[in-house]
């Protein structure tokens, strides 16, 4: 589902660049006083860029795209998709501002377009927040079972005749619950794998 999300991103950055290259020609910031006197489009801690051309700006949108870090580094990954998608955000408000965009874009369009960014955005992050959350949840549970056993090997040794029987008995069923929440944390691990090399 992640690489999924990701590819229809990568189309939308695509189509995006398209529109940077129609808004260029055009020439829109040569038309206004106000943007001839400044030398960059964008807020610095938005972009690193530093042109009044906006397709250097898509440029750097998606150099941020295909950088996002690997799914395991959580902080940081967290970080640049929320960077990407301020980033996609503010070309659109510049875009979405000239008759390029609204050449073949009604507003509703532009809505859905937003939104869907959001929804990629926020589906590419739940699905990262739930496989690790996944991980976490089985390794405490395979964290509480190795203590349970512990406990049970504990009374087996003070256990005589039916009493151990039946303690040992819990055991071997804890010991098949625990193979079977090993099997899940591999399974969760190999998600992960997956993910990360599907970024």
């Amino acid at each position: 589902m992640k690489a999924q999300v990701l590819e229809r991103l990568s189309i939308q950055i695509e189509k995006i660049k398209r529109d940077a290259k129609s808004f260029d020609n055009a020439k829109w910031f040569d038309k206004n006083r106000y943007m001839r006197s400044k030398h960059r489009l964008f807020d610095p801690t938005l972009f690193n860029t530093r042109s009044m051309i906006l397709l250097d700006y898509v440029d750097e949108l998606s150099q941020t795209y295909i950088n996002l870090p690997p799914l395991a580094h959580r902080r940081s990954y967290k970080y640049a998709i929320e960077r990407l998608t301020a980033q996609l955000e503010a070309v659109i408000r510049v875009l979405k501002s000239t008759p390029v965009w609204q050449k073949d874009l009604d507003s509703n369009k532009f809505v859905k377009k937003k939104t869907y960014y959001k929804k990629a955005v926020k589906k590419i992050m739940q699905s990262s927040h739930d496989l690790h959350q996944e991980l976490a949840k089985n390794k405490e549970f395979e964290r509480r079972l190795l203590v349970m056993i512990e406990d049970k090997k504990a009374l087996l040794h003070k256990a005589r005749g039916d009493k151990a029987s039946e303690i040992n008995l819990d055991i071997l069923t804890t010991h098949g619950r625990l193979g079977r929440c090993r099997k899940a944390i591999s399974a969760t691990e190999d998600k992960i794998k997956i993910a990360e090399k599907t970024k």
